[in-house]
């Protein structure tokens, strides 16, 4: 091209210069290349990338983990080319962005392998602190700066140390590593090292770090600790574990076991003692008594300690002779010392059953001597049940009356409703069962037994009785006055007439003459009948005064019996 073309390009050659304009901004935008430094103006680095116009670069961007920049003019250095040119024919170039985009290839990399990336800590921000990571800013949470709690990290700040890519995401320019991760990595490699030099059964000294409602953490080595759990602290009962140890004690500790996966280490105390189980069941017969310590109170029993490490229960049931459904609470305390009797001994489940009201005198053995079978005694009506009466026999004891020892000759159901709750009774004592601790009384008992009442009667004799009641199917009646038992008599039993079997002839109160049909003293069951009395008196008459030839009648011999009768 001409000078003359070049002065004044035609259309064609102008789209040509600018095509190449185009492509040389192509190779240069949006990659790293190399650069002189030409100048420096107060905050501001002059560099020369071989372009039309050079760049500009604020010279904090040179500046290292808080370091100011460290330039000279002649240094080469590598930047960023955002734009060739920009509205003001400058091109804009970043030393920033250059470092970033090398920094993140490599950092990529670590990432994926898994690798440890080396920084510095340089600034702190909300939530944490900045780590320039050779290039890329990386955020460094403060719960990852180290394993515990760190109150001045002062020390930590501007130091290279190792750190773990937690997270990355280039489009967004966030990296997140963790300095914890490199130090429990770290722990876990010593510890492994320090647990293969350990043995279960081993004994240690080692130093309380930590306490919990649990357990004790005992650091046996630097950075190796072992959990000693509450129930291996002592033989005895420990409540919580800061009733034996504090922080920063020395203990002495045996290795219980060694967890070969996860290298977790189980301590123990009361290891280091004999075990006070071992023969448990010679030195605690069953039925001795000893003497013992309250030591636990729950909704179910009382834990009794006999000696250290030896510790017994008293279920509720065993606690007292006489008070049931009371709280363990109300009959002892902690700390009471109480005699006690061993009533199972399991040496295997480590298990002793103990009873404190076999110590005591019973009151029910106590009872049955003072109040032998059939006492008389009187008592108030403390509950009434579908079953019976409870009486109160004194401030700690009751009886019970069954329904069927209310009354003689009415039913349980219907003897029952003539009594209230505080009323005064008197009864007779039929049985006391010390072992089941149970009393037995009757109320009908006090009094006499209709049938033993009748005395010498027998099937066959007559009776005089008094109607009671008169219902559909016959009457009731009353035998030998008031405190006689009852019978019934049936409708067909009234009369051997049919047309006198009419129970409505009868009223309350009328006395009639019957014959005794059937005795059974064990129902206590009596039977009369009317018309039986009339076929026997039928039968003597014809036999007294008439044959079957005599030719007599037997309305006549009938007759010449009443008269006999009447006159007798």
């Amino acid at each position: 091209m001409s000078a003359t073309e070049t002065l004044n390009p035609s259309r064609d050659d102008f789209a040509e210069m600018l095509e190449a304009s185009l492509v040389d901004r192509q190779d240069f935008e949006e990659t790293v290349v190399k650069g002189k430094v030409t100048a420096i103006e107060k905050d501001v680095a002059v560099i020369d990338v071989g372009l039309k116009t050079e760049g500009r670069v604020p010279l904090k961007e040179f500046a290292l983990a808080g370091k100011p920049a460290d330039l000279t003019v002649g240094d080469e250095v590598e930047v960023y080319v955002e734009r060739v040119e920009n509205a003001l024919g400058e091109a804009v170039i970043s030393r920033e962005k250059a470092r970033r985009e090398e920094a993140w290839d490599r950092l990529e990399k670590v990432y994926a392998d898994s690798e440890r990336v080396d920084g510095e800590i340089f600034n702190r921000v909300k939530g944490g602190f900045t780590v320039d990571l050779g290039g890329a800013v990386a955020f460094l949470p403060g719960s990852q700066v180290d394993i515990r709690p760190v109150r001045d990290a002062g020390p930590l700040m501007n130091i290279a140390q190792p750190f773990r890519i937690l997270k990355m995401d280039k489009r967004r320019g966030n990296i997140v590593v963790s300095r914890r991760a490199i130090l429990e990595e770290d722990r876990a490699e010593h510890r492994q090292e320090v647990v293969k030099e350990l043995n279960e059964g081993d004994e240690r000294e080692g130093v309380v770090k930590n306490i919990t409602d649990y357990g004790a953490f005992v650091e046996l080595a630097p950075g190796v600790d072992g959990l000693l759990h509450v129930t291996d602290m002592s033989w005895s009962r420990v409540n919580h574990p800061s009733e034996v140890l504090g922080v920063n004690d020395t203990v002495r500790v045996k290795i219980i076991k060694i967890n070969p996966e996860t290298h977790r280490i189980s301590l123990g105390i009361k290891q280091l003692q004999p075990d006070p189980w071992e023969g448990v069941a010679a030195k605690y017969p069953i039925d001795g008594r000893f003497r013992g310590k309250v030591t636990n109170i729950t909704d179910y029993g009382a834990f009794v300690e006999l000696e250290d490490g030896i510790e017994g229960l008293v279920h509720v049931s065993e606690m007292s002779w006489v008070k049931k459904n009371v709280h363990p609470g109300k009959i002892v305390s902690t700390s009471q010392e109480v005699d006690v009797m061993v009533l199972e001994v399991d040496e295997t489940k480590r298990r002793i059953s103990l009873g404190l009201k076999q110590c005591l005198d019973n009151p029910w053995e106590r009872f049955s001597e003072e109040f032998p079978i059939g006492s008389v005694i009187e008592g108030e009506i403390k509950n009434i049940t579908e079953f019976g009466l409870f009486v109160g026999l004194n401030e700690e004891m009751d009886g019970m009356v069954h329904l069927s020892d209310l009354d003689w000759n009415r039913s349980g159901e219907e003897a029952i409703k003539d009594y209230e709750k505080g009323q005064m009774v008197k009864a007779k004592i039929l049985d006391v069962d010390p072992e089941k601790e149970r009393i037995s009384l009757g109320v009908k008992q006090v009094g006499s037994d209709p049938i033993e009442a009748i005395g010498e009667l027998k099937r066959g004799d007559d009776v005089t009785c008094t109607v009671t009641a008169i219902e559909t199917g016959g009457i009731e009646v009353q035998l030998s006055g008031d405190d006689g038992p009852k019978a019934f008599i049936r409708k067909s039993d009234l009369s051997k007439e049919r047309s006198e079997q009419r129970p409505e002839r009868f009223a309350v109160g009328d006395k009639i003459d019957a014959r005794v049909t059937t005795i059974d003293t064990k129902t206590r069951r009596i039977n009369v009948s009317i018309k039986a009395r009339e076929v026997a008196e039928e039968k003597e008459a014809v036999e007294q005064f008439g044959s079957a030839d005599s030719g007599a009648s037997l309305g006549d011999i009938l007759g010449a019996a009443l008269k006999e009768k009447e006159d007798d």
